[in-house]
């Protein structure tokens, strides 16, 4: 079996929902633009090269449905003759379509792959859930959303809402500090986007041009 490598990486900012820098920006719009920066930093590689384009997204339905990987595939610069796959297995759809990707390359099935991840809540939080009426009355776990696992989670494993108020500070510091140092300087690729202004009710007051380069 041949070793599957990765060449290089690159991400947007991960940016608050309604309120965050992409508020305006399409999903679609933000694959392809980390598509278009990792053809410009892999020179070497003809984009008619790349045999496959897999995204994962949570959500994939809206906006940044109809196979959104193909659709970014296309607008960041891949030949229409690349194909394309969007992979959903809720949160770890990203990293379903990075081990999609390198089983390609492992057994021959494709040279050179890109893969990620894509997801835009504030694109798709309208869109109606439609649940199948006989799972749901049989198992309706399946359809419980993250927040009400985390509880299940933190109850089951006694995890104290002390010590998660603790780890995530924690978190917000490390965070700060990487931010200060330019820990994430090389990964993120800044976007100029424009974005809605809201009020203190989330109502839109407005719009303003503004270069997304950090994490909110």
């Amino acid at each position: 079996m041949r070793e599957a490598v990765i060449v290089d990486s690159c991400r947007t900012p991960m940016c608050k929902s309604f309120r965050g820098s992409f508020n305006m920006t399409r999903a679609d719009e933000m694959a392809a633009h980390t598509v278009a920066e990792l053809l410009k930093r892999v020179p070497q590689l003809n984009p008619a090269e790349i045999e496959d384009v897999i995204f994962g997204c949570g959500f994939p339905e809206g906006p940044q449905g109809m196979n959104v990987a193909r659709i970014a595939a296309l607008r960041g610069g891949i030949p229409v003759t690349t194909a394309a796959m969007t992979v959903n297995r809720f949160c770890s759809s990203g990293l379903q379509s990075i081990a999609l990707a390198a089983a390609e390359v492992q057994t021959g099935v494709a040279d050179a792959v890109i893969a990620g991840g894509v997801e835009s809540i504030t694109a798709t939080f309208k869109a109606k859930v439609d649940p199948n009426p006989e799972l749901l009355k049989t198992k309706p776990g399946i359809y419980m959303v993250m927040g009400e696992t985390a509880e299940v989670v933190a109850k089951k494993y006694k995890i104290s809402r002390e010590a998660q108020d603790e780890y995530a500070l924690a978190s917000q510091q490390r965070t700060a500090r990487a931010q200060q140092e330019g820990f994430f300087k090389n990964e993120i690729v800044p976007m100029q986007v424009t974005r809605a202004i809201l009020d203190k009710q989330g109502q839109p007051t407005g719009t303003e041009p503004h270069l997304a380069d950090r994490d909110e």
